[in-house]
């Protein structure tokens, strides 16, 4: 049985979220060792202390520069950390659709190969599979539920050139009902940021936001509907720091139910902006 749960290539239309500036640019770097901050002080804390926090928590947001491989190392030692504990864990993932769920839980219950395997993560996401290879491996060691949380990117892509609105009947039975372009401001600025390198038409712009909103909505979507039917599990989201982002997939988790989350974010100074973070940006920074 896999534990936590009973027996296209994405095309992004928003990049990640890198901005984020923080009052800790005094900080010294961690040499060779990861360094993670809370957010609510400022101050750095051991990951022992970082891990019994989090594993009170429904949701674990754990963000990602897509292709760098030490937030994907620290994504796995938070997995392994809370699972060594004994607490009941899964992995949602950004990096895969919600219909390729079968090929998961095939690739967990060890009845699907390295080659099947990977075409359908190649199927799925663009980003080298070597960078992910450790996190897979280790869920289907440890028989850990992998959840497949995104949508088609050709639904995401129909709603930037038409809106929510356009979609076909057969779409939008695939998505949660309500999606709109409604947020609030400090996230409306990082959608708008990212909108002028599209464009400048304010129509599209609110199509574009509709779209961030069919990513963030869904998958939040699927992990409510996943905690539903195991409730004494915790998930360790992986995606995308801008996704990851209180104000991303938590804040569309918080409108649909009362899970509790904790958010573990990158910290990315060389690409910072004028914003500091605070707690209701994340709850942890973890730069090495």
């Amino acid at each position: 049985m896999i534990r936590g749960m009973p027996g296209g290539r994405m095309k992004k239309l928003l990049i990640p979220i890198v901005f984020l500036s923080v009052s800790f640019l005094g900080l010294p770097h961690a040499l060779g060792h990861d360094l993670f901050i809370r957010v609510s002080s400022g101050k750095t804390v051991p990951f022992e202390r970082v891990v019994k926090d989090i594993k009170k928590a429904d949701l674990v947001f754990v963000g990602e520069l897509h292709d760098n491989r030490d937030h994907h190392r620290v994504q796995l030692d938070i997995i392994k950390a809370l699972d060594t504990a004994g607490i009941p864990v899964a992995v949602g993932l950004e990096m895969f659709r919600a219909d390729s769920q079968k090929e998961l839980d095939l690739w967990v219950q060890g009845t699907s190969g390295v080659k099947r395997f990977r075409s359908v993560y190649d199927d799925n996401w663009r980003i080298g599979w070597h960078l992910y290879r450790d996190i897979f491996f280790y869920a289907k060691k440890r028989r850990i539920a992998m959840i497949g949380l995104n949508v088609s990117p050709e639904i995401t892509q129909k709603v930037a050139r038409g809106g929510f609105s356009s979609l076909p009947r057969q779409d939008v039975k695939k998505l949660p009902p309500g999606i709109s372009c409604s947020v609030d401001k400090k996230y409306m600025e990082f959608i708008r940021r990212a909108y002028t390198v599209h464009g400048h038409d304010e129509r599209s712009f609110v199509y574009f936001c509709e779209a961030q909103m069919v990513w963030d909505k869904t998958m939040a979507w699927h992990l409510v509907q996943f905690k539903k039917k195991h409730p004494d599990t915790t998930v360790i989201v992986l995606a995308g720091a801008g996704h990851s982002w209180k104000r991303g997939i938590p804040e569309q988790v918080k409108r649909q139910s009362r899970l509790s989350y904790k958010v573990i974010l990158p910290y990315i100074p060389e690409r910072g902006e004028q914003n500091d973070i605070t707690t209701r940006d994340a709850d942890y920074l973890f730069t090495q």
